[in-house]
């Protein structure tokens, strides 16, 4: 998924990617630190709870992203669990995400997962974005980690639309951050 945006920066068929991928061809300038939240059923136990324990997750049905699918995030997820000292096998782990016929995201799919298996699993904050009635989600207790969301664009490139893009960067990452607080 990150990879084939990638490709395309560097082989000039799309000007930006939003990613948290490095390569040496691209530049990276940090959007926001995404928090990760617990996704669970709305009907789950846990759901009750204001916020969720990382030890309250041992013995879940876990949802997570592979490896491959999101390098980064997955990294994050196993560094973090790794940091609570919590030892957690995924039940189910999302890789090249089909809903139907349509390619979807590993968010989506990873929603559904949880909600057919009953699981858990962490994700960004903004895959609240994807929820349905079926998934809520409820903050970690304590030192919640984060994802870096950057945009990455090939140093070489001079189009004027990504130059106006990033001279507005900030202040556009300021007024979306105002209205999702």
């Amino acid at each position: 998924m990150y990879a084939a945006s990638l490709k395309g920066v560097l082989e000039n068929r799309a000007r930006f990617v939003i990613s948290n991928l490095i390569l040496p061809e691209l530049a990276f300038r940090l959007l926001i630190k995404e928090p990760l939240l617990v996704f669970l059923p709305s009907d789950h136990r846990l759901a009750a709870l204001k916020a969720i324990r990382a030890a309250d997750l041992v013995d879940e049905a876990f949802v997570t992203v592979s490896h491959t699918a999101a390098p980064v995030l997955r990294g994050v997820i196993d560094n973090y669990l790794k940091r609570c000292g919590i030892r957690i096998t995924p039940t189910h782990e999302i890789d090249h995400a089909f809903i139907g016929t349509k390619r979807s995201n590993f968010r989506q799919s990873a929603l559904a997962l949880i909600a057919s298996t009953h699981g858990v699993g962490l994700l960004p904050a903004y895959t609240e974005n994807f929820l349905t009635p079926s998934v809520t989600s409820r903050p970690l207790k304590g030192d919640a980690p984060t994802i870096d969301l950057v945009l990455g664009y090939k140093k070489s490139n001079r189009s004027p639309i990504l130059k106006l893009l990033l001279s507005r960067l900030d202040e556009l990452v300021a007024r979306v951050s105002k209205t999702t607080k």
